[in-house]
This record gives structure tokens, sequence and C-alpha cells, in this order.
């Protein structure tokens, strides 16, 4: 199955970047909405309870929506890394930092994108499901927890053959 190719304004660096390579690539900024999420929807449930007093106990209330905006700011954080990777936004640390590791990672001889034990229909499955996934988290939210060879960028960008790229 071919890839979608996009027009972005800036270089495509994954199209399909692994869960835990979207965190290791957090910027500041990242933790910052991160926090703001946190903080934000208790801080919402208080003023909304000075303004309206129910004469209910606050606790179990602020607890749970610092929970919320706890998973929803890591949501969004995520969505904004994942969107540097795509080269929908300003990426040039990125760039700096993919160039940096895969080109180890190929002298290393290892693969460019991890090894996978699932068997190759799986990959590919997981990569159908899981490309873009991050522009639906306010209705599924999916990572991408699968290594598989599909993600839409040239390996001989990293001085490697086709080969080492699985």
């Amino acid at each position: 199955m071919p890839q979608k190719v996009t027009e972005t304004p800036y270089s495509l660096i994954d199209a399909d970047p692994h869960a835990f390579r979207v965190v290791r690539y957090f910027r500041l900024s990242d933790y910052a909405i991160w926090a703001a999420g946190t903080a934000a929807f208790p801080t919402a449930l208080y003023l909304w309870e000075m303004a309206d007093p129910a004469k209910l106990r606050m606790r179990t209330s602020l607890r749970l929506g610092g929970f919320l905006g706890f998973v929803g700011g890591f949501l969004l954080a995520y969505q904004r890394s994942s969107a540097r990777f795509w080269g929908w936004s300003e990426n040039k640390r990125e760039e700096r930092m993919d160039l940096e590791e895969l080109s180890q990672r190929a002298k290393d001889s290892k693969p460019l994108y991890g090894e996978s034990h699932q068997p190759q229909w799986v990959q590919g499955t997981a990569f159908r499901n899981s490309a873009y996934s991050q522009l639906k988290f306010s209705v599924f939210p999916m990572f991408n927890l699968v290594h598989h060879p599909y993600h839409g960028t040239d390996p001989a960008k990293y001085d490697v053959g086709v080969e080492g790229s699985t």
C-alpha cells in the first residue's frame, strides 16, 4: 500500500513516530503546555465553585479534575510534538536530534527504527492504524507502540542502505 505524500511547510522527520520517541523529543514548551493543562482543569472547577457554591466538598472533584487535566495536557503536548515530526510546525531541533540518533544507530549496524519481533503483517497493520492517529485523540487516544519500517522518509539520509532500515 503506497504511503500518502503530504506537502508540509517543514521537512518530514517521521510519518509515524514511536510513542517513546515522541515523548523523548518533547520541548520545554510541551512540558509547559502539559503543566498548564494539569493546573487549568481543577482551577476552572474551583473558580466555578466560587461563582456558584454547591455546599459539597470539592476534594474528590479537584482530584478528578487534576487527573483529567494531567491526561489532557499530556495528549496536547504529545500532539504538538507529533506535529513537529510530521513537518507541520518548526522542527530544526528535532531534525538535528533525529539525524544524530539514527545516524548513530546506522553506524552501530542497528535497525534504524528499532527491532520488532512482530510478523510483517502485524507491523503493517500497526502502521495503518496509528499513522496520524494523534489527530483523533478526542475520539480514541492511540499511540504507535510497534517498531516498523514504514516512516515515510528515505533511510539513505542516515548513511545506510534500505536493508538497514528494517
